[in-house]
């Protein structure tokens, strides 16, 4: 790195004493000068003995809640979204449905659990893949999913397959965890955002660009940041897409996240870009703050997916809210599937009140997004999507 400047300085929050990471990664720049936002980021979340998400899932109740954590209902309209792209693909002998970012399983059994119920032709041919890279997370899995894969109906990795003839690749909150590029304008140039080392606390500096993708990520998709304006670049994000475009042979890409278009991603509000940490439930931009202790995520580029997708045959299905996703689906059944059979007045009220946190706009419904691409089937028509 050359013509290296001073930066924004973030120190370490009052409280929080320096942990093993910390050290790791301030004997790594000390040894080996700076390193990008991007390097500092996979440490920081998947480190194999350290990182954020090496950490038992309880840790992460701790710091943020997920729509699946908040009612089964969310994992049953998956399901039935997914039984639905089987018989648009003509009812092949075998759906593999690949799940990214699986956690402990806990979506995973929720899908399942309901197919076994309610969707039994679907399930005869489902091969549902919990892929999760976390060890301590996929130890879960055996229990989680012990019925389903006594059946053959589940299996338990660490990566997705090599080849996916017929099925769905899914995920929830899994892109927005991928390591991005951090940069800036300045003087009219873009520079990189790096971290370093002053005296015992760690900096932002900037210097030239890491690598020419990031030019190129831009060109793409014909972004030009305004001088003073930061962003992330989520080049793991589009590598990872187009990866997954090739591995699958027919089917569907399901992706729900929070993000937005490139248009929205990078306008005037977005000066200072959408990185956040996450810690004990707040969320704020000291991203330096106790390395492995708080997660951080930065919002999805759609467009992104769409544009890098495309060069492995992957088109746009749609991208929805949360809430237009749900309430169509549910909408053909009254959301009868949101109740467990036998449920009481009292049970019934109760959760429809968890299905507002799910849907009302202020909460999860306009905060994420469901965008679907499609491959080897022509202009599909998917329940979920109804509403666009």
């Amino acid at each position: 790195m050359q013509s290296a400047t001073p930066g924004r300085m973030t120190r370490r929050s009052a409280g929080l004493a320096p942990g093993p990471l910390e050290r790791k990664i301030a004997a790594r720049i000390r040894a080996q000068g700076p390193v990008t936002f991007s390097d500092y980021m996979r440490e920081c979340l998947y480190d194999p003995e350290w990182g954020y998400y090496s950490h038992p899932e309880t840790r992460r109740f701790a710091d943020f809640y997920t729509s699946v954590d908040v009612h089964p209902l969310f994992g049953r309209l998956l399901a039935r979204q997914l039984a639905e792209m089987w018989r648009m693909l003509d009812c092949p002998p075998e759906f593999c449905a690949v799940e990214a970012g699986a956690g402990t399983g806990r979506l995973a059994s929720h899908i399942l659990d309901f197919a076994a119920r309610e969707l039994p032709d679907f399930y005869e041919v489902l091969c549902y893949v919990a892929v999760e890279q976390s060890a301590a997370r996929r130890a879960n899995h055996a229990e989680m999913l012990s019925a389903h894969i006594d059946k053959g109906r589940a299996a338990s990795a660490s990566h997705v397959p090599a080849g996916i003839r017929a099925g769905c690749v899914l995920s929830k909150e899994f892109l927005d965890a991928m390591r991005a590029h951090r940069l800036g304008v300045e003087q009219g140039e873009l520079r990189g955002i790096y971290i370093a080392v002053r005296v015992e606390e760690r900096i932002e500096i900037t210097g030239p660009l890491s690598t020419p993708e990031i030019e190129g990520y831009f060109r793409k998709q014909g972004i030009t940041l305004r001088e003073g304006q930061q962003a992330e670049v989520g080049l793991e994000a589009a590598h990872w897409i187009a990866d997954i475009g090739a591995r699958l042979g027919r089917g569907f890409v399901l992706t729900i996240d929070y993000g937005h278009e490139t248009g929205e991603l990078y306008d005037e509000r977005h000066m200072r870009g959408t990185m956040l940490a996450y810690l004990h439930h707040r969320a704020d931009e000291n991203f330096l703050r106790a390395p492995g202790q708080q997660d951080l995520t930065c919002h999805v580029n759609f467009t992104a997916l769409d544009v890098y997708g495309r060069e492995a045959g992957l088109r746009r299905t749609g991208c929805v809210s949360q809430m237009a996703f749900l309430v169509a689906l549910g909408h053909a059944n009254e959301f009868a599937d949101l109740y467990e059979p036998g449920a009481t007045e009292v049970e019934r009220i109760r959760a429809r009140l968890k299905l507002k946190t799910l849907i009302h706009p202020e909460g999860m419904g306009e905060t994420f997004h469901v965008f679907i691409q499609h491959k080897g089937i022509s202009a599909p028509q998917l329940t979920g999507l109804a509403g666009i």
